[in-house]
């Protein structure tokens, strides 16, 4: 089987350590272990939001800059660390920010994939703002096909997968199923307990009969004038207009809820920002399309960054 990386930026001065382990080919792939990945998703998202906030609560972080010029804290490097140690017991590869660095000779070889972003919205965690998330989805065949998304300092847990659809919980809510054991790879066991979590959550969308303007969300963050040209157009479209600003992918989950009609991305993102979010929205009964073609976003391009989209609640 081909060897793949696993990559963790140790440093931003362009040097990086990579950890060797095997990547599955698609015949290995097994749709029985659904539950068992989603269940797992969930208790590192938790795990990697707790170390987190242990961070953001000190107020007094370090921050350095990235080649790119983006930001990187402490709490990237650790909760990129708990989500990488966790999920290489599925010998699925990882292609995560912090370990960015992988061969597009080897990433084209991958039929299946976790793709992360242990902290989307670094700027919003940077202003404590509130406004950030663990983004954890899984990838087969270059779609999502499951997705997780957790904003640990408002305790809003987010998650989806092709077979169950998307559901909305207050994480504090299922700790006690979260906590409970499912040895090696028993499927039976961990479909009940994301049954058991399903039970206490909300499905996505929420039904909500009120009438209220044509809501349109965009980036608190990443503001662009071919984003308030698309407001303008739409507001000569529907005439009342409400605009939501919301950071990281929050604002795709609250398309998925069905709070906010459309999100259009007019600015650059890379695929880690987008797909576990796309999941929550897709298996809703929402789309993301590319902004010109209306093809759904792909992934593990040898370009990893997206093109603009545009983002629908179910209609």
């Amino acid at each position: 089987m081909p060897e793949c990386y696993l990559g963790f930026v140790q440093e931003v001065t362009g040097r990086s350590y990579f950890i060797r382990t095997i990547s599955i080919s698609e015949r290995n792939f097994s749709h029985m272990n659904d539950s068992i990945y989603l269940l797992e998703s969930l208790r590192v998202a938790l795990k990697a939001g707790d170390a987190i906030l242990d961070v953001y609560r000190t107020a007094d972080f370090e921050v350095e800059v990235k080649a790119d010029k983006s930001p990187l804290t402490l709490a990237d490097r650790r909760s990129h660390k708990i989500i990488a140690d966790r999920l290489t017991k599925f010998d699925i590869p990882i292609l995560s920010e912090e370990g960015r660095e992988i061969p597009y000779g080897e990433r084209k070889r991958w039929n299946s994939y976790w793709l992360i972003d242990p902290l989307d919205g670094t700027k919003e965690f940077i202003k404590q703002n509130g406004e950030f998330t663990v983004n954890i989805a899984l990838i087969v065949a270059r779609k999502p096909k499951s997705g997780v998304v957790f904003a640990p300092d408002k305790g809003i847990l987010y998650f989806a997968q092709d077979n169950l659809g998307a559901y909305k919980v207050d994480s504090a809510a299922i700790l006690k199923f979260l906590e409970q054991e499912v040895v090696g790879s028993n499927h039976e066991r961990a479909s009940e307990i994301i049954g058991d979590i399903t039970n206490r959550s909300v499905k996505l969308p929420i039904p909500d009969t009120a009438e209220k303007p044509y809501t349109i969300i965009g980036s608190r963050s990443h503001a662009t004038p071919e984003l308030e040209a698309f407001v303008e157009e739409k507001r000569r479209e529907y005439g009342e207009v409400d605009f939501m600003s919301a950071g990281s992918s929050l604002k795709l989950c609250l398309v998925a809820e069905g709070r906010a009609d459309i999100y259009p991305r007019t600015g650059p993102t890379m695929e880690w920002d987008t797909a576990a979010g796309q999941a929550i929205v897709e298996f809703s009964g929402g789309r993301v399309l590319k902004y010109d073609s209306e093809e759904p976003l792909d992934y593990n391009k040898e370009n990893l960054l997206n093109p603009w989209f545009v983002a629908r609640k179910v209609e």
